[in-house]
């Protein structure tokens, strides 16, 4: 089915055609804990070896001095299409999806560089102040410190959940901070913050308290860098998500109260209205974190395409049991394809 105009969401809203998972795979918990299950690291670092070995650890001056670090996997052989890739919450350039992901675009003859959020991967030593997710200009500054770090030809971004949502927060601000970006992916990406806090509140817990305990750890790793950061110490009296967002959003993120500071990431509204370089958010009807129902309400944009799935569940994708992901290979698919139909334009 090739993609049908939509009143409102974007300028496309069109069914993944290509993908139809069978049997088990319809299920959308298996296609949301297989993504990030470390059952699977073994066998993605063993299909990723080439890029793991051509792997580089670098720190990006991000301005106002943030500094954030990244892994930089070059071909080295010419100049090349480089794709930075934005991991989820509590995730890092080392989970195993991200890992995926950029083997997948390596193989495919890109560049890549893997961008650790702040106090993300082992990071929290790089800057005094807490992450929060509304440190998009730092993530903006950081998309371009790589741009004018290393040589390449064209500038790709990707996303996978709360990646996902900085990766098209940046692609609104990219034009205005001079970042040339040809595209970007968004996977699952977080829309409306305020309903996925509910489905995670009131959803299955597993998703809850699997955040819940890394959110927590991260927290205390923070401590031990900074041991004077306000209201680090006795987490445990925080029992759910909503307790502790309730907690740090007035002390840490600027905003006065939680409701304030998730609806600063939202991506309703007209977050995305404006929107100058070509995006694609690619999501799941069946998610169990990010409720489909706001893909609607995302406001329409001619740079702006959905391609929606019946089944996947949260950054799964997975068309069989050798855990092939559709949303990779279309990612990767979407960057060629933008890459081939610029080497015809003039001066190319």
């Amino acid at each position: 089915m090739s993609p049908r105009p939509a009143p409102a969401g974007g300028r496309h809203q069109g069914r993944g055609a290509d993908f139809a998972p069978r049997g088990i795979l319809k299920n959308a918990h298996l296609q949301t804990i297989a993504a990030s299950i470390k059952l699977r690291r073994p066998m993605v670092r063993h299909q990723a070896r080439r890029l793991l070995e051509r792997s580089q650890t670098t720190i990006l001056d991000c301005g106002d001095g943030v500094r954030l670090q990244g892994v930089y996997t070059p071909h080295g052989d010419s100049m090349r299409d480089i794709a930075v890739l934005i991991h989820g919450w509590e995730g890092s350039s080392d989970s195993v999806y991200l890992v995926a992901a950029a083997s997948c675009l390596y193989r495919r003859g890109l560049d890549v560089f893997r961008l650790n959020l702040r106090d993300h991967g082992p990071t929290h030593h790089l800057n005094p102040g807490l992450f929060h997710s509304c440190r998009t200009g730092e993530v903006v500054g950081a998309v371009r410190a790589v741009q004018e770090a290393y040589a390449r030809r064209r500038l790709f971004l990707g996303g996978f959940s709360l990646g996902g949502n900085f990766a098209l927060r940046v692609a609104a601000r990219a034009p205005a901070a001079g970042i040339a970006l040809q595209q970007v992916v968004a996977i699952s990406p977080v829309l409306n913050p305020v309903r996925t806090m509910d489905a995670l509140e009131n959803g299955s817990r597993v998703y809850h308290d699997y955040f819940l305990h890394k959110w927590r750890r991260s927290l205390e790793i923070k401590r031990r860098y900074f041991p004077e950061a306000e209201g680090l110490d006795n987490l445990a009296r925080l029992r759910t998500l909503g307790q502790m967002t309730a907690y740090f959003a007035p002390r840490h993120t600027g905003f006065p109260d939680a409701r304030s500071y998730l609806n600063g990431y939202s991506l309703l509204g007209n977050a995305l209205g404006g929107l100058e370089v070509d995006c694609h958010i690619l999501a799941s009807e069946d998610d169990p974190v990010i409720p489909a129902v706001d893909l609607s309400h995302l406001q329409a944009s001619e740079s702006l395409q959905i391609e929606r799935t019946r089944h996947g569940g949260h950054c799964g994708f997975f068309e069989n049991l050798r855990f092939e992901s559709w949303a990779l290979r279309r990612m990767a698919n979407i960057f060629s394809a933008a890459g081939a139909s610029d080497d015809h334009l003039p001066g190319k």
